[in-house]
Order: structure tokens, then C-alpha cells, then sequence
């Protein structure tokens, strides 16, 4: 027995696939809100980017102007909590309470100041007994507080070894949303050169 399928020939109506226009808005409009919360996230990276570079250069400029600081100091002799003007700098003083300058004479025989600026904005030295002060810090960075305290500055026979506890506060950055702030303290104590 054979069966035999007849093809039935009928007319099949072809419909299009398309979008139609809210379909086309609402998926406009989702991309739009998908794109707003991307754009957030990579703004926050870029800020973020930006106040990691800023850190380092505030960083790298304050460890270099700390670091320039503590090996006068270390090497230095006659040291005076303050600010002391006459030539020769000759005076010491202990200060455990703590002051905003500190005086005293490099092993190259230059008498060297060291302060906060007036405004208390930038860490400054003088090598002229106080006439002209330059900053050493970079004007990126802002210093909120300078202390320097001074222990067993005594002349001999007082034989202990004087040290200096230098602490800086500050920020760097000029907008709120970058900017980084900053604790830093070091001890030096006093190395007499062995020629």
C-alpha cells in the first residue's frame, strides 16, 4: 500500500519582523540609563586615579624636603627652638614643648632656619640669619602645622646627645574630592662628624 501526500498549495502570508517605535524608545532608553550608571563608575575611577598621583607627588616632594631637613639637622650643631638672627648663631635651646621654627648650624658652618611660612602654608629656610626665607615645600602642598621639639641641647660638659622630633601636618590637593592629608614624624638625632 502507498500513501500518497498531496502537497496542498496555499498561499502563505509572509509578516515582516520589525520593531516598532516604543519598542525602539524603551530600548533607547534603557542604553541611556545603562550608560549614565557606566559613566558614574568611570568618573569615580578617574578621581580616584587622580588623587592616587597626587598623593605620590605630595609624597615624593615632602619625603625629599623631610629628608633634606633631618640630614642638616642630624649633622648640625648648636640647636635653638626658635628663631635666632644673630651672626654667629651661637645660642641653644631646648624646647620639649614644642615651637614652629628651629635655628642651628650646619656641618658646613652655614646657620640654617627653619619654619613654618607666615599663614602657615609651606615649610621655609633661611641661610641669611632670617633676612629671605625660600620654601622647600611644593606650593601643591599645604602645611597646617610645623613642630619642632628639642631635647638636651646644653652645652658641655653635658654630655647627651641632642635629637629633635620634627612633626609636619598638612594636605595636598586643591578640590575636597582629591585632596590627600597627611601625618608625618620623624626623630633626628644628632651625628658629630669624625674627621
Amino acid at each position: 500500500m502507498k500513501f500518497f501526500f498531496l502537497q496542498k498549495h496555499t498561499t502563505k502570508h509572509r509578516s515582516h519582523k520589525a520593531f516598532t517605535l516604543v519598542e525602539l524608545m524603551i530600548s533607547v532608553g534603557v542604553f541611556l540609563v545603562v550608560m549614565t550608571i557606566s559613566l558614574g563608575s568611570i568618573i569615580s575611577i578617574l578621581d580616584a586615579g587622580r588623587k592616587a598621583r597626587s598623593l605620590k607627588a605630595v609624597m615624593t616632594n615632602l619625603n625629599f624636603a623631610v629628608e633634606v631637613i633631618s640630614r642638616e639637622v642630624k649633622f648640625g650643631r648648636n640647636y635653638y627652638c626658635g628663631t635666632d638672627v644673630a651672626n654667629p648663631h651661637v645660642l641653644t635651646q631646648s624646647c620639649p614643648s614644642g615651637g614652629t621654627s628651629i635655628t642651628f648650624t650646619t656641618s658646613d658652618g652655614i646657620d640654617t632656619i627653619y619654619r613654618i611660612s607666615p599663614g602657615g602654608s609651606q615649610i621655609q629656610k633661611s641661610i641669611d640669619h632670617g633676612v629671605t626665607y625660600l620654601g622647600v615645600t611644593s606650593p601643591d602642598i599645604t602645611v597646617q602645622d610645623l613642630k619642632f621639639y628639642v631635647f638636651n641641647t646644653a652645652p658641655p660638659p653635658n654630655q647627651s646627645q641632642p635629637r629633635t622630633l620634627l612633626v609636619v601636618r598638612g594636605f595636598a590637593g586643591s578640590r575636597m574630592t582629591v585632596q590627600s592629608r597627611f601625618f608625618l614624624q620623624t626623630v633626628m638625632s644628632q651625628r658629630a662628624l669624625n674627621l
